[in-house]
């Protein structure tokens, strides 16, 4: 069956919808979406966060991977309906029922703490997302291909950025699309930041398709614009804050460790859901165990650790207790920042698991790189120009890097520790790792 005639009798005899903080009501009128939500796959979204440790900097931010996911799904829901009505030359109908699919599915395979816990076993979410959709065993997988034996793979092409339509890519995967319109909007709100706002409802009303995938009406060009100038200051004040970095990487410390002492048979106490990872041979049923909870739990246990430094770790991110950070430049710090890594190896920490170097950066927009599909604006004669053409304000934001290098150490070492007296019999090494500090930045005291 085609994937047209399967949406047209997939209507629900009701229109189901779920009330949101952001978009207000989310609406859902295909029964496979609302099968597709109620699968446990789905199901397990809302047992991860979306901002993974940001929630530690703004208590806030405990919104989960569901509720984004949703709203994507929505602001799609709104694009498709209004291309349907305003532009049935351009846009083919057929493609309406794999396009909502794959803007609510296309979250489906993040892990716990998402991006740490990614780099421990060294995979992505969108591999493990095109796995779930693809993979017989599970219930999302069933539910598309009621569709049509195909249509699993017609959604994951959508994923990985694969499918025939550009129109539809764009609108889930590109420099403006539904997820980052959606994200964008919801981590402003519950963080509590204004940065993330910028007028979603005009860009709706100015979107469109052509014939090589999506373009804005050139009146409509200050509301891209603002959408830009928001996504660097989120990434800039919420996305890059030294402290949600910092609890970051006390979870990517505490489970490095976690998984040494496991391949070392040294691992105490024993947390089986982790084991597939920590010896590289898991499964998709694995996978699917894990949430932040699991995680968590998993922390808890290793406050209790035998071992000093998964004790120390875990007990440092239980409690809120992360390193902290100094900035530095890149390209004329480097000597300086092993430096001062070997004063903190040379006390009572391990250089490797108490220190570590941060370096966040984000494009804004780049209009340049073959990977990233510019934005275009559409005259009314048809004719198309490239964002940043037209605007000055995010010409001076594209194809520069935005974001800095950072040094995180035990908090006690940018810290006065006169008074401390369980440190101050080190004071004359923390007295050397000051000599370098200035400003929350690094310095070379011999340019003095």
């Amino acid at each position: 069956m085609s994937a047209d005639r399967f949406e047209r009798i997939d209507r629900l005899p009701f229109e189901k919808v779920f009330k949101d903080p952001v978009h207000d009501y989310i609406h859902v009128r295909h029964r496979i979406i609302l099968d597709l939500i109620d699968t446990k796959e789905f199901q397990r979204l809302r047992r991860i966060k979306q901002l993974g440790t940001a929630q530690f900097t703004f208590h806030g931010a405990e919104h989960s991977r569901f509720s984004h996911s949703l709203g994507v799904y929505e602001i799609t829901r709104k694009i498709v309906d209004m291309f349907e009505r305003n532009y049935p030359d351009e846009w083919d109908p057929s493609m309406r029922l794999v396009t909502l699919c794959a803007a609510l599915l296309h979250d489906l395979g993040h892990g716990p703490f998402s991006h740490t816990f990614e780099k421990i076993i060294g995979s992505d979410h969108e591999k493990f997302t095109t796995d779930i959709i693809l993979s017989e065993e599970t219930e999302i997988h069933e539910v598309l291909s009621r569709v049509s034996p195909d249509f699993p793979n017609q959604v994951a092409s959508v994923i990985t950025k694969e499918h025939k339509n550009p129109q539809v890519v764009q609108l889930i995967s590109s420099q403006i699309d539904a997820d980052r319109m959606d994200y964008l909007q919801r981590d402003a709100f519950f963080t509590g930041a204004t940065y993330g706002a910028f007028d979603l409802s005009r860009i709706l009303r100015v979107i469109r398709p052509y014939k090589h995938g999506i373009a804005f009406q050139y009146q409509g060009m200050h509301a891209v614009e603002d959408y830009i100038v928001s996504r660097f200051q989120m990434y800039m004040q919420v996305y890059f804050h030294p402290a949600s970095r910092g609890m970051e990487v006390t979870l990517d410390r505490l489970l490095y460790r976690a998984k040494s002492l496991y391949q070392e048979e040294n691992l105490y106490p024993h947390f089986t859901l982790l084991d597939p990872f920590f010896k590289d041979k898991y499964t998709i049923e694995d996978y699917l165990r894990l949430d932040d909870s699991v995680l968590q739990t998993a922390i808890n246990l290793w406050t209790t650790s035998d071992d000093a430094y998964l004790s120390e770790l875990s007990t440092m991110f239980l409690n809120r207790r992360p390193f902290k950070s100094v900035a530095y430049e890149k390209g004329q710090d480097e000597s300086i920042v092993e430096k001062l890594r070997d004063i903190v190896g040379n006390l009572k920490y391990d250089k490797e698991l108490f220190t570590r170097i941060n370096s966040s950066s984000d494009l804004p927009y780049d209009y340049k790189l073959k990977s990233k599909t510019p934005i275009h604006l559409m005259y009314a004669d048809g004719t198309l120009i490239e964002l940043s053409e037209a605007s000055p304000i995010v010409k001076s934001l594209s194809g520069n890097l935005h974001g800095d290098h950072r040094l995180y150490v035990p908090k006690e070492f940018l810290e006065d520790n006169q008074k401390n007296k369980e440190v101050s019999m080190f004071q004359e090494d923390y007295d050397e790792f000051q000599k370098y500090i200035i400003n929350d930045r690094i310095k070379n005291p011999n340019k003095n």
